[in-house]
C-alpha cells in the first residue's frame, strides 16, 4: 500500500507493510510518475497511524525541521547486508552535515569501497528516511542522486537542511 503527500521539493510518496515502510519516492516530474513508482507496492490507501506520523516528520524535515528520523520503522527484506550497514552509517549522519563516500566506506570497515557505497545508496528505497542526500563525492562534489531531478533535487534538500556543499550553486543563483 502506498500514499502520496506534499512536501517543499514536491509531491513525495511512501509505501509500507506489516514491517514497516518498504519505499520512500521523491518526487518526479509529474504526480503520475510518482505514483506509478509506488503502484509495485499495491494500491493507494489510508496510511496507518506510523505512516501519518512518519509523513508529518518527512515534511516538517522538508520544511527545514531537524529531526534526525532513525526511529522510523523501514523493512530490510530483500536489502543485502552491505547496503544494511551503508544505511545505518547514513542514518546516523545528522541533519546538516555530510560524509564522502570514502568516509562511509572507512566507517563500515571497507576503505576503499567509495564506488560500492555509492551503488548502494543508489539502491536505497528509503530517501529521506535513510539520507543518502547526506553522502557527498570527494572534495565536496554532489556525485550521484537517483532520485527525482538528480542532483538538483539532492542540493534542494541540502539546501533545505543547511549543508549545501562549498562550491555548489544554490537553486536562487
Amino acid at each position: 500500500m502506498y500514499a502520496l503527500f506534499d512536501t517543499a521539493i514536491g509531491r513525495c510518496g511512501v509505501a509500507w507493510g506489516e514491517r514497516g515502510i518498504t519505499a520512500v519516492q521523491l518526487p518526479e516530474r509529474t504526480e503520475s510518475a510518482t505514483a506509478a513508482r509506488l503502484r509495485r507496492y499495491g494500491t493507494e490507501a489510508e496510511p496507518p497511524a506510523a505512516v501519518v506520523s512518519a509523513i508529518a516528520r518527512m515534511t516538517a524535515l522538508l520544511d527545514g525541521e531537524r529531526d534526525d528520523l532513525t526511529d522510523i520503522v523501514v523493512d530490510p527484506e530483500g536489502i543485502p547486508e552491505f547496503d544494511l550497514r551503508v544505511h545505518a552509517v547514513a542514518r546516523a549522519i545528522p541533519v546538516g552535515e555530510t560524509l564522502t563516500y570514502g568516509e562511509v566506506a572507512t566507517l563500515i570497515g571497507l576503505p576503499g569501497s567509495a564506488q560500492a557505497v555509492g551503488q548502494a545508496l543508489g539502491r536505497n528505497p528509503y530517501p529521506i528516511v535513510v539520507p543518502c542526500h547526506r553522502v557527498l563525492g570527494a572534495n565536496g562534489k554532489v556525485g550521484g542522486f537517483s532520485a527525482g531531478d538528480g542532483a538538483v533535487t539532492k542540493l534542494r534538500i541540502l539546501g533545505i537542511e543547511g549543508a549545501a556543499p562549498g562550491g555548489q550553486p544554490s537553486l536562487f543563483d
